[in-house]
């Protein structure tokens, strides 16, 4: 759709957030003039919680495999467009100094979010970009030569190209409702049913309050039909309703796909998972026989969180845990060791979407153009960022996401042609 010369393109960016900002900035830097509609107060509120406030930037290891949907693949091209390196690159310009920390995720030297929100926001007015706060979009409305936009408290706008990256529903506490799906599935786009990915796990165990509040460094691993089907490390904590941490949240988005689909889910967790059973078997029997005296329970303080221990021992069999270990049979001492290698529980459920990092699921990628984020049933209407069905792990992949599809739909949507 060619512009008379003396018509400037206009472009209206529905939604304020990482997508969102780094699309107007691209559209902007194109030659289009840019409108970015945010129903929230301020824009770039979610920004602000990433990577524990710090914001995660990306990661070193950008690789297909850390991000998920039905149909994964389609992210490629925006990843290869606008890569890691460039998104360094990117925000360097704008002054975010970058660092590399374990598992190869970036962060601002300043170990501060708002300075990513700051520069973004700085470049959003430096280019004359117009910003309209609390703009809830109610209708995108196809007509001659574009599109009007009707927001909820009657106004409407007129732009010849639309970029939606409105998010989806992780975090309603910071202003996601799902919103732009209406807007999508109106003008004839499919949604995948979406659902809370990086988000603690509801388990099913008569012992989690006696255990809630334990941190410990383990393994865990999702398990249907006996079946590992995703593993991850670190941090685990217990609590009320189930299980936290960063490894956890990272099996997340598998559990609950499979709870879906109405799966029998297991949780699979290792206490102690950088000791090989034979070296475990050894060192417990050396303690136990060097104190045998010493009661089954008693003999693990020094070496187990003991909140942990007496429900680990009524758990794994062991009926008389006060009793010398002098008493202990092989197979309760088998009992013993094989929980602290495979201590199941049953996954029942997640927390709500507020608990979410980010949203599984979202508007089909089968009718949107990989390499320009436009859609294929409306053209001049592109997408960008969590609003699509594309999710990406713990660890920086959310954010390449929406900087990665941002930069693609801001670029094509500005092109005139």
């Amino acid at each position: 759709m060619a512009m008379p010369k003396e018509e400037k393109l206009k472009v209206a960016v529905v939604g304020g957030g990482a997508a969102g900002l780094l699309a107007a900035v691209i559209a902007r830097r194109e030659g289009a003039e840019v409108r970015i509609l945010e129903r929230n107060q301020r824009v770039g509120k979610k920004i602000l919680t990433t990577g524990n406030g710090r914001c995660n930037l990306t990661n070193t290891d950008l690789h297909l495999s850390h991000y998920h949907g039905q149909n994964p693949k389609f992210a490629y091209s925006a990843l290869q467009a606008f890569d890691n390196h460039r998104a360094i690159d990117f925000f360097e310009e704008l002054g975010i100094t970058h660092k590399v920390e374990e598992e190869g995720k970036v962060f601002p030297f300043s170990n501060q979010a708002s300075s990513v929100l700051d520069v973004l926001r700085y470049e959003v007015e430096r280019l004359g970009i117009e910003t309209i706060l609390e703009a809830e979009v109610k209708e995108i409305r196809k007509v001659s030569q574009g599109f009007e936009l009707a927001a909820k408290d009657g106004k409407k706008y007129f732009a010849h190209r639309v970029i939606l990256a409105a998010g989806g529903k992780a975090a309603p506490n910071l202003g996601a409702n799902g919103s732009g799906y209406a807007l999508a599935e109106k003008l004839g786009h499919h949604l995948v049913e979406p659902f809370p990915a990086l988000v603690q796990l509801k388990l099913e165990s008569p012992f989690l309050k006696q255990i809630k509040g334990i941190k410990f460094d383990g393994g865990a691993e999702v398990l249907v039909k006996g079946k590992t089907l995703a593993k991850a490390q670190g941090e685990i904590l217990f609590t009320e309703y189930g299980i936290s941490g960063p490894p956890i949240f990272q099996l997340s988005r598998t559990a609950a796909e499979k709870l879906r689909m109405k799966d029998e889910v297991w949780l699979k967790v290792v206490l102690l998972p950088t000791w090989p059973r034979e070296k475990l078997e050894g060192y417990l029997s050396k303690r136990w026989e060097e104190a045998p005296e010493k009661s089954v329970h008693f003999s693990f303080v020094g070496f187990i969180n003991k909140q942990l221990v007496p429900v680990l021992l009524k758990q794994s069999g062991l009926e008389e845990i006060n009793k010398p270990v002098s008493a202990l049979t092989a197979r309760e001492k088998a009992g013993i060791l094989n929980l602290l290698q495979d201590w199941r529980f049953q996954v029942i459920g997640t927390n709500s979407w507020t608990a979410a990092q980010v949203t599984a699921g979202g508007i089909d990628v089968r009718d949107i153009n990989p390499r320009t984020m436009e859609s294929l049933l409306v053209p001049g209407l592109y997408f960008a960022g969590e609003i699509l069905d594309i999710d990406g792990d713990c660890g920086g992949y959310n954010l390449q996401w929406a900087w990665s599809s941002g930069y693609v739909a801001g670029k094509s949507a500005a092109d005139g042609s």
